[in-house]
């Protein structure tokens, strides 16, 4: 078999060798869980932002492949013993490990976890179909039975842990290495710029301490950057936390994220119910099958981006307000009004902007007061759908040596005498980070009384939490 070759945006050429490994992986790339990839877009809704952020799950799960063979170059460089049969699981486990995100990708998931549906839940959903069915037999001819196994247990975390887990998860891994850089020139963002070649030369491997409480239990093996490239680090752990509040949480698409949970929520309630007819639409629909059978692998393969876009029109017809409101609104990008709550709270608590940590907490507790009570409006004065729609999410761009989930989920520098230190020990500019906080609420910008009411509770809450 010839190399086979991908043209990648961002990569340019992605080859796959004539290797034992990269020709069973581009079989796999040919199934349809695979393919079905190409259908589910990176960023959900981002796209509604930024025209160009369309790129999809498959492009990235592609992306995050090759930038794995990247880093397995830097372990064959550092380390002496064959290590082949792990590499060759950690890389198919960095093609594969994206297999069952749904449509919208983490959207999809809130409905999941809304309504206790296991299948849209990306990781219990890539487990599934790396064990079981066409991407499994694919594995199994090639590499016998237990390799699919042992992939999917990598993406899982489980098992002993190596530096070859380390490429497929940790804070400097595959996957975050492929989609900064991919969702930065998608979305024509121009901040959030790593330095990827000088990242790569300084990467080397090292032996870091591992142990129960103050009992040491040995060392572990571990990426470690060197010297010279502690302030590229710096800017990739910045570049990260520039794209949450740009690209990853901007108000308008998490605004449709919020349309598009009521919506999915609303149909499956409908379906469970047996009013079907109020959804708009027809039985044999992918969504309905999923509403009726949310444990069929099979029916969850038929769910995609393209299936839910298709049906929106047919939606915005239904007999149930909310179904035919909401569809029209994600059709016709006519979305709720936003108001950053957690913006006004900062303005008065914080003026000057400190960001300590004393205040920070004053500001936390003003905005989960000022949740409770529009939550209380809501559910006191709904009128056949959520008048207000909430929004909270918190993201830190690096976590701390105790919080992390160990020495190999670290990024760890080498200083110039020699030892090993973890990057925010090493960086002022990491250590100073705090978490990127957001709280909003949304509403109909017709709906001057729930406009009134938002206004209403936030005043009064903010002017109790500052006295």
């Amino acid at each position: 078999m010839a190399h086979q070759r991908i043209r990648d945006p961002l990569l340019d050429l992605v080859e796959f060798s004539t290797s034992e490994l990269e020709r069973t992986l581009w079989k796999v790339l040919q199934t349809r869980p695979f393919q079905r990839l190409r259908r589910v877009k990176q960023l959900g809704f981002s796209d509604l932002v930024y025209p160009g952020a369309s790129h999809s799950r498959f492009a990235h799960s592609v992306g995050v492949f090759y930038t794995a063979r990247q880093l397995m170059e830097v372990v064959h460089r550092h380390v002496s013993e064959d290590q082949s049969s792990k590499e060759w699981k950690a890389l198919a486990a960095s093609l594969v490990h994206d297999l069952g995100h749904g449509p919208f990708s983490h959207a999809f998931e809130k409905v999941g976890k809304r309504l206790g549906l296991k299948l849209a839940d990306h990781e219990t959903m890539s487990d599934t179909l790396i064990r079981q069915g066409e991407v499994a037999e694919v594995f199994q001819e090639q590499f016998g039975r237990g390799f699919a196994d042992d992939v999917a247990d990598i993406i899982k975390k489980d098992g002993v842990k190596t530096v070859q887990h380390a490429v497929v998860s940790s804070q400097f891994d595959a996957d975050r290495l492929d989609y900064m850089r991919r969702d930065r020139l998608m979305t024509g963002t121009q901040h959030a710029a790593i330095d990827f070649p000088w990242l790569i030369a300084n990467l080397e491997i090292g032996s870091v301490a591992i142990g129960v409480d103050d009992t040491p239990l040995g060392t572990i093996e571990t990426f470690v950057l060197g010297p010279k490239a502690i302030h590229a680090a710096e800017a990739f752990i910045l570049g990260l936390f520039q794209l949450y509040p740009t690209v990853y949480f901007h108000k308008a698409t998490r605004g449709a994220e919020k349309i598009f949970t009521e919506l999915l929520v609303r149909i499956v309630t409908l379906v469970r119910e047996e009013n079907l007819a109020a959804t708009g639409l027809p039985r044999n629909h992918p969504l309905v099958r999923f509403a009726q059978s949310p444990v069929d692998i099979d029916v969850a393969l038929t769910l995609d981006d393209t299936v839910v876009w298709g049906a929106l029109t047919q939606m915005s017809e239904a007999e149930d307000p909310l179904v035919s409101e909401f569809s029209a609104r994600l059709r016709d990008r006519n979305l709720y009004k936003c108001c950053d709550i957690r913006m006004q709270v900062t303005h008065v608590f914080d003026p000057k902007s400190s960001n300590t940590d004393e205040v920070i907490e004053k500001i936390d507790r003003c905005c989960a007061s000022i949740e409770m009570k529009l939550i209380e409006w809501t559910e006191r004065n709904f009128k056949d759908r959520p008048r207000i729609l909430v929004d909270n999410d918190e993201r830190s761009p690096y976590k701390s040596v105790n919080e992390s989930k160990g020495p190999l989920d670290r990024i760890n520098i080498r200083t110039e005498g020699g030892a090993l230190v973890d990057l925010k020990e090493r960086s002022s500019v990491v250590a100073a980070l705090k978490a990127y906080k957001l709280f909003r609420a949304y509403s109909d910008r017709s709906d001057t009384e729930a406009q009134d009411a938002m206004v209403r509770i936030i005043k009064g809450e903010i002017g109790t939490c500052h006295t």
